[in-house]
């Protein structure tokens, strides 16, 4: 059984960094493809605009083209996974890996999940509430392990809550989990921190460097990756036992890339 823990890059959705796809339908995709072909030719474009065209919709098999999607989008919409490099241009002393470079061997091993729905906004995630977690489903984090942090949060999908009120996760819970040997964890929420816009305004208030971002700066000197905007980790029936894949792609020299995560069972 395959189980899609995904969220997709969705342009209905109004966030920080909205998403804006292009859809070009199949029988728009006639005139596409003459603007495309007359377009690389010498005087095409004049020729184009003026009514000329290569083709018609009854030259093409069933008046129909190709469909083609163009999406402008952050890496950071849909379900991602934040490399090392998103977190700052050196890590643990050494130039941080890019999305390219995260080691595959991150990506795919035996998945945990850590249930916190019993928590809400405001409350965050600490080390104190990962070890009583681990405690309640009688399991000891073993090196590259997958760490799910189930919170619910997916459920505030497409609300302003989404964005502004949502369970976050402490330093010392993330610095506790590194030290198990997890190089790959995952939030069901918009970011690893707490919401943004608190950090924000706390830290221009007190210019307090350990106000803003602290769970990302954190992987300045501990080398990890984590997945954001998970989905649907309450349908994974037991909390191990299971493996996740998490496979991102590559997107050229990025701090994260768009990843369809799965647990397989």
């Amino acid at each position: 059984m395959i189980i899609d823990l995904s969220l997709p890059v969705d342009d209905a959705l109004q966030e920080t960094h909205a998403a804006k796809i292009d859809r070009i339908s199949h029988a728009e995709g006639v005139e596409h493809f003459n603007w495309v072909v007359m377009s690389k030719q010498p005087g095409g474009q004049e020729r184009y605009d003026s009514g000329e065209r290569v083709a018609t919709s009854r030259e093409i098999p069933d008046g129909e083209m190709l469909s083609l999607e163009i999406v402008h989008s952050s890496v950071h919409m849909g379900t991602h996974v934040d490399a090392p490099f998103h977190y700052g241009s050196r890590c643990e002393g050494k130039p941080a890996k890019k999305i390219m470079d995260v080691p595959l061997e991150w990506c795919y091993g035996p998945g945990v999940v850590l249930d916190f729905t019993h928590m809400s906004y405001p409350q965050n995630i600490e080390k104190k509430d990962v070890i009583a977690a681990l405690k309640k489903i009688h399991y000891t984090l073993k090196p590259m392990d997958i760490v799910l942090i189930y919170t619910g949060g997916d459920r505030l999908v497409g609300t302003p809550e989404y964005v502004t009120k949502y369970v976050g996760v402490m330093p010392d819970a993330v610095e506790y989990i590194l030290d198990q040997g997890i190089k790959m964890m995952g939030v069901d929420t918009i970011g690893l921190d707490r919401p943004c816009f608190e950090m924000f305004k706390e830290f221009l208030a007190t210019k307090d460097k350990s106000k803003i971002w602290p769970s990302h700066f954190l992987g300045r000197r501990r080398e990890f990756c984590h997945m954001e905007r998970l989905g649907n980790l309450g349908a994974i029936p037991k909390p191990y036992g299971f493996i996740v894949s998490c496979l991102p792609i590559k997107v050229k020299d990025a701090g994260a890339g768009w990843a369809r995560v799965v647990a397989i069972l």
